[in-house]
């Protein structure tokens, strides 16, 4: 079903290891103590001119003609929300923080190639925890590709599939493999241990 060869990717199942800042885990129930944290990360990433984007849990191949993503966490989302303001010099209030801390679910970003505009069309992702499939409230993708440059003399393309998954639905201290199943193409996977993402 997913083995036509749009997807610039060698091998069927491709694991990339998670790169990410050791912390507690991705907190669902975050402590006062932690969202004043957050808050002072991105306070300080304003202040030290570090884009907002750079704070979230990221994962896969830091290359853009490999796959590759982020999380975004209660936390994560707080500090990055902080750091946009910072550079305005606002700060979030209250409703901002409360409305970050009652969101249901954690969205995942992957950065998918191929070699065809449309090969992420109808792209789905899952999560995998021990053997257990945990499947995405929503998934949205882009419709057609971006077109980048390569070493080679090939051009290929590079989407984004965004899933949203629910907090209660999945264990936020497990070993959890991401796939992304595009419609044309190959899987694409990542292993990343959640006790190690805030």
């Amino acid at each position: 079903m997913f083995t036509r060869p749009f997807i610039s990717v060698g091998l069927a199942w491709t694991l990339v290891a998670g790169t990410v800042v050791p912390s507690a885990a991705i907190e669902v129930q975050p402590t006062d103590e932690q969202i004043r944290a957050a808050l002072a990360k991105g306070k300080e990433a304003a202040r030290d001119r570090r884009p907002p984007d750079s704070l979230y849990a990221r994962f896969g191949e830091n290359d853009e003609g490999s796959p590759n993503g982020f999380l975004m966490t209660k936390l994560g989302r707080l500090a990055v929300m902080a750091a946009h303001l910072a550079l305005r010099g606002l700060e979030p209030g209250p409703v901002e923080i409360a409305g970050t801390l009652e969101e249901p679910t954690m969205l995942v970003t992957a950065m998918i190639v191929g070699t065809h505009p449309s090969f992420a069309v109808d792209s789905y992702m899952v999560l995998n925890q021990k053997g257990r499939l945990i499947k995405p409230m929503t998934v949205r993708y882009d419709g057609r590709a971006s077109p980048r440059e390569g070493e080679t003399d090939r051009p290929f393309f590079r989407a984004k599939v965004v899933a949203a998954f629910k907090y209660d639905e999945f264990d936020p201290l497990a070993e959890t493999t991401i796939t992304v199943f595009p419609s044309k193409g190959e899987a694409v996977s990542f292993v990343l241990d959640f006790s190690r993402i805030d």
